[in-house]
């Protein structure tokens, strides 16, 4: 199934593809498209950037209304509303991978996989260049993949690189605790059971040989699980914090030196908590509080927002 709709693209959705040429080009942290003013900064942390590190986010509403947030780690934290994309038309959003953005022969796109009611779809924004300094076009596209997949809590994908022959894996965790990796596409695939207590996962590091997802329960343990590329799918667990982490639903990690900015979302209250995490280490893992963020997230999903020159997460 392929939804198609072309429109003259509005100026806050023309400002999301221009501000992510631009980081693309310097080569900058894609959340350094926020831009915000104040705040003030916190000690460094062993293993912890300096700051202000970002969550570059996408966001979509339960319309199906599309937005990149990003969240500043200040103390308190801030948050920057970015422009908009087209609306998601093929159902109800779920759950949705990151989006990427990557410069393209005439222009540039936006790619990156979301469910709409039990399907999973290809979400695909291309930009064409305006001829003469003109504002151009801007073609979205829903390409269903499979079904069934209202029954999953989560869907990333992982390029360990910026080239297009880096390494990538996408995942899912089903609600009956099975984890998925697909390879060569959608083609290959592996699965690990045992993981029906998550509520939430995010992915914070990306190598070679392993990626590694920063998860936490129903019982409020916050954990690593890392998952080597090996066949077959044997994920290792280990534990950061033991309890008090059960509140969240949805979390958002973003690159902060060999460790990560966190945003943790309670979707009953719509409030997010941002937090610090150094380079993952079990529970010797360093953890700044950085505070309540100064809006509420009320969407239904949020996933990170890269350019084709985000380095990869190096969280652990």
């Amino acid at each position: 199934m392929l939804r198609s709709a072309r429109i003259v693209m509005d100026m806050e959705t023309k400002d999301v593809f221009k501000r992510a040429a631009a980081v693309a080009a310097s080569g900058v942290l894609v959340g350094s498209l926020a831009v915000v003013t104040g705040g003030t900064a916190n000690a460094a942390v062993t293993g912890i950037a300096a700051e202000p590190c970002h969550v570059s986010m996408h966001a979509v509403a339960e319309t199906g209304k599309r937005s990149f947030p990003s969240v500043v780690g200040w103390t308190p934290p801030a948050l920057s509303r970015g422009g908009y994309a087209p609306t998601f038309t093929s159902g109800t959003p779920k759950i949705a991978s990151r989006m990427n953005w990557g410069a393209d022969p005439g222009g540039s796109s936006i790619v990156g996989y979301v469910v709409l009611g039990s399907s999973l779809y290809r979400s695909v924004d291309i930009h064409t260049d305006g001829e003469g300094g003109g504002t151009g076009e801007f073609e979205h596209t829903e390409t269903k993949i499979a079904d069934g997949w209202d029954k999953f809590t989560m869907i990333e994908e992982s390029w360990a690189g910026t080239t297009p022959t880096a390494r990538n894996a996408r995942y899912g965790l089903r609600n009956d605790g099975v984890l998925f990796r697909w390879t060569n596409g959608f083609k290959t695939v592996a699965s690990a059971p045992g993981f029906t207590g998550i509520k939430a996962m995010t992915l914070i590091s990306q190598t070679a040989t392993y990626d590694t997802f920063l998860a936490n329960t129903k019982a409020g343990v916050l954990q690593t699980i890392r998952i080597p590329t090996t066949t077959p799918l044997k994920p290792v667990v280990k534990t950061v914090r033991g309890s008090t982490w059960q509140g969240f639903e949805m979390m958002v990690a973003d690159r902060c030196g060999t460790g990560v900015l966190l945003t943790a979302i309670d979707k009953d209250t719509k409030s997010a908590y941002v937090y610090k995490l150094g380079h993952a280490t079990g529970t010797t893992t360093p953890i700044t509080n950085l505070g309540k963020l100064n809006e509420p997230l009320g969407d239904v999903a949020y996933s990170r927002y890269t350019v084709d020159a985000t380095p990869p997460l190096a969280g652990e």
